[in-house]
C-alpha cells in the first residue's frame, strides 16, 4: 500500500516539474523500511528508528524532513497516517557548510590521479580527466556534465541543456579548455559505445551520479586531500565554489566592473537569480586584499 501511494507522490511531483530524484530514492528506502515490518501506514516511531540508521545528524535530520514531506501529504488524505515532529531529533543548526576552494595546485593533482586510473588501454582515465577538469574550467554542476551529449559540444561551446532551473544556455571554452575537450573527443569518438553521451565508462556506458561521486572521493583521498569514509573534506561540488571565486579575484577592481562580472558570472552559472551567484563567493586572502584597497581608496576619497 505504501508503495503505491509512494507512486502516485512521484508521479505528482514529476508531473508539476521536480526531478525527485533524492527525495525518491529516500522514501523508497523508508517504504521498504516500513512495508518489511508488515506496516501500511507511517508512523512516528518507525520514521524515527529508520532515520537513526543515519550516520550523520545532518542525514538522519534529512531523512526526517524527506518523510515527514510525504505523511503531511498521506495525512491530508488519511488521518492515520502520522506526522513525525520537525524536531524530533532536536531543533536543527542552520550553519551553511563553508565551501572548500581548491588551489591550483590541488586541482593538477586531482587530474594527475584521475590519469592514473585503470583499467590500462580504457578511456576511463581519460573520461574523468577531462570531466574534472572541464567542471573545474568552466563551474558546471556534475549533473550538467554527466548530461552532455556529444551534439551538445558545438563550434561555439558547450550547450548545457534542461539545466537545474528548466534553462538551456551555451558555455563559450577557454582555448585550453577546448583543446583538452578536443583531446578527449578524438579517443571518445573511436570508443565503442551505443551511447551519445559525451562522458562514458570503460564499458562504454552513461556515466551514473554515485559512480562518479564514488570516483571522487577515492582520489580526493588518494591525494591526501580528505580523510577516510565518514570524514568531511572538500566535495566536487567545491569545483564550482572554486571557479566562481576564482573567476571574482581575476575581475577589474572596481564596482562597476564587479557588478558587470558578477552578472555574466552568474548567466554563466546557470542561476536563475543573481542573488544565487553570491551563495558561491567565499573569502580568499586576494580577495579580502582587493576589499581593503577599495575601502582605503574610498576613505581617501571622503576625507580628500
Amino acid at each position: 500500500m505504501l508503495s503505491q501511494l509512494l507512486a502516485d507522490h512521484a508521479a505528482l511531483h514529476q508531473a508539476l516539474g521536480f526531478k525527485f530524484r533524492t527525495p525518491g530514492v529516500l522514501l523508497r528506502n523508508f517504504v521498504a523500511f516500513a512495508e518489511h515490518r508488515g506496516e501500511h501506514v507511517i508512523t512516528t516511531a518507525t520514521v524515527h528508528e529508520w532515520a537513526l540508521q543515519a550516520p550523520s545528524p545532518e542525514q538522519r535530520r534529512n531523512r526526517l524532513l524527506t518523510v515527514r514531506r510525504f505523511a503531511l501529504s498521506l495525512h491530508a488524505e488519511d488521518p492515520r497516517h502520522e506526522v513525525p515532529s520537525a524536531d524530533l531529533f532536536g531543533r536543527a543548526s542552520r550553519k551553511r557548510r563553508t565551501p572548500y576552494i581548491y588551489s591550483p595546485e590541488e586541482i593538477r593533482r586531482l587530474i594527475d590521479a584521475a590519469r592514473r586510473l585503470g583499467p590500462d588501454d580504457s578511456i576511463r582515465s581519460l573520461t574523468y580527466a577531462t570531466m574534472f577538469g572541464l567542471i573545474a574550467a568552466t563551474g558546471m554542476r556534475v549533473s550538467e556534465a554527466i548530461a552532455i551529449r556529444l551534439h551538445d559540444v558545438t563550434d561555439d561551446g558547450l550547450i548545457i541543456a534542461q539545466t537545474k532551473f528548466k534553462k538551456s544556455r551555451l558555455l563559450p571554452l577557454h582555448t585550453t579548455t577546448r583543446r583538452a575537450l578536443d583531446g578527449y573527443l578524438a579517443t571518445r569518438l573511436k570508443a565503442a559505445s551505443q551511447s551519445d553521451a559525451l562522458f562514458i565508462s570503460h564499458q562504454g556506458t552513461p556515466l551514473a551520479y554515485p559512480t562518479v561521486i564514488t570516483v571522487f572521493l577515492q582520489i580526493i583521498r588518494s591525494i591526501g586531500l580528505r580523510g577516510a569514509p565518514g570524514s568531511r573534506g572538500p566535495r566536487i561540488h567545491d569545483l564550482r565554489h572554486t571557479f566562481a571565486v576564482r573567476s571574482l579575484e581575476h575581475c577589474a577592481h572596481d564596482s562597476q566592473a564587479v557588478a558587470r562580472h558578477i552578472t555574466a558570472l552568474s548567466t554563466y552559472l546557470g542561476h536563475a537569480h543573481v542573488t544565487d551567484t553570491y551563495w558561491y563567493l567565499q573569502s580568499t586572502p586576494e580577495l579580502m586584499a582587493h576589499m581593503s584597497e577599495a575601502g582605503e581608496t574610498l576613505h581617501r576619497g571622503v576625507t580628500a
